[in-house]
């Protein structure tokens, strides 16, 4: 019978937690900050602007080779060129909508009370006389 020895000191120990990667958790309905939505709204022009470069590469690439249907093509690449760049623009410049949880609760409708005033003949008129 074979007996595995026990770890002489701690730095034989092998920690499994650590081979775990943890993922941040979030706790909190708080919206991102910024500096998060700016990159990301960077990245994004950034991308749209590639793919407009790509269609101008793609064009040029396309007048060399004269593919069948060379005029549908360089309509859908011309289209990409013109309409990406309004496109980015819209994105960069859009911030996430606000959460609807942040919205304030409804105000309760008032009813106007209308106090009913007697007809004329009905009220009662008293008169104070000053003399005895």
């Amino acid at each position: 019978m074979v007996v595995a020895a026990a770890p002489q000191c701690e730095d034989e120990r092998v920690d499994r937690s650590s081979e775990v990667k943890k993922q941040p958790v979030l706790i909190t309905d708080a919206a991102r900050s910024q500096s998060d939505q700016l990159r990301s709204r960077q990245i994004r022009y950034v991308t749209m602007m590639g793919v407009r470069a790509g269609c101008l590469i793609l064009g040029a690439i396309l007048i060399s080779v004269q593919p069948p249907l060379l005029p549908l093509w360089l309509t859908l690449c011309a289209a990409g060129m013109v309409f990406l760049p309004w496109a980015a623009v819209l994105i960069a410049n859009d911030r996430p909508p606000k959460a609807k949880g942040h919205q304030p609760a409804p105000q309760p409708e008032r009813q106007q009370r209308t106090i009913e005033q007697p007809a004329a003949e009905e009220t009662p008129h008293r008169t104070i006389d000053v003399e005895p």
